[in-house]
């Protein structure tokens, strides 16, 4: 059986890349810390960490990284079971995965809906790029995402199109520069299909562009393309009033919204979810 307590030291040790700083967060001396981490590797079977030739850093070896997957999940679900048995209404866990390019006032309040209509539900939400939440679902870490993505490329749940627009910044004054000069893009990172769609549509067109901004989140791309540092692709929805269109670019293909599971069945709670989400992104 796997020692909870020494699982938590390993992923301590590999946030940390120390053994001093992780003895620190679990209140342990840095003996003590290398010594259950040993005794974890002595369990396992496998070397767990690499240590620098100072001793001072560690980082984790590829089990130890496989290890340290499965021990968070193992410490959350522990921690679960103590926050069930330690109160008196029953609350129901629902993992989702939401992605980082939708609108956060949108979701939060879709979201926040769902919480008031269900009351016994423990709504734990992770956010990210959609490839991201696509190996999350396939780890066990969260049960549904919703993911934007290539329109038909897999089993899901509900599925919305999302058209795809050119946008600039509506103070910016139309470009005079060469058609031959690069287009400064601001753009989400690798991965992400809105980028996809930009640079596949530039690149047949043969426009030259060059990579002005990179963000994660949508409120950072919006922002970027307001202020003129770069011009963006983005849904319909999600174009402000300080955005424009940009005219002579080429036509943008539809993306889509997809609703996925990680393919267990789901309980009632987790499937109310799924048609509150499938009500609420079509409204």
């Amino acid at each position: 059986m796997l020692d909870l307590e020494l699982l938590n030291t390993l992923i301590c040790v590999v946030d940390e890349g120390s053994f001093t700083r992780a003895g620190e967060r679990v209140h342990r001396t840095q003996s003590t810390v290398s010594q259950q981490v040993r005794k974890l590797e002595a369990l396992v079977g496998r070397p767990l960490l690499l240590r620098d030739r100072t001793g001072n850093q560690v980082s984790a070896t590829e089990h130890g990284e496989l290890l340290a997957q499965y021990a968070r999940r193992l410490l959350a679900l522990a921690q679960e079971a103590q926050d069930a048995l330690a109160s008196d209404v029953e609350l129901t866990p629902v993992r989702i995965g939401v992605p980082e390019d939708f609108d956060a006032r949108r979701m939060s309040a879709m979201l926040s809906g769902f919480v008031k209509a269900k009351p016994g539900v423990r709504l734990e939400t992770i956010a990210g790029m959609s490839t991201d939440l696509q190996r999350k679902l396939a780890a066990g870490e969260i049960e549904l995402a919703l993911v934007k993505r290539e329109p038909g490329s897999g089993e899901c749940l509900a599925s919305w199109p999302e058209s795809l627009v050119w946008v600039q910044g509506a103070d910016v004054e139309a470009s005079e520069e060469p058609v031959d000069q690069p287009i400064p893009l601001a753009l989400f990172p690798q991965g992400c299909v809105y980028r996809q769609r930009a640079i596949r549509s530039l690149d047949k067109a043969q426009r030259r562009w060059r990579i002005a901004f990179g963000s994660h989140s949508l409120t950072g791309i919006q922002a970027a393309v307001s202020s003129g540092l770069g011009i963006s692709v983005l849904p319909t929805t999600a174009v402000l009033p300080e955005h424009r269109l940009c005219p002579g670019l080429p036509d943008l293909p539809p993306t889509e919204l997809a609703l996925v599971t990680s393919g267990g069945v789901l309980n009632a709670l987790q499937q109310a979810l799924v048609e509150f989400l499938r009500a609420e992104v079509k409204a």
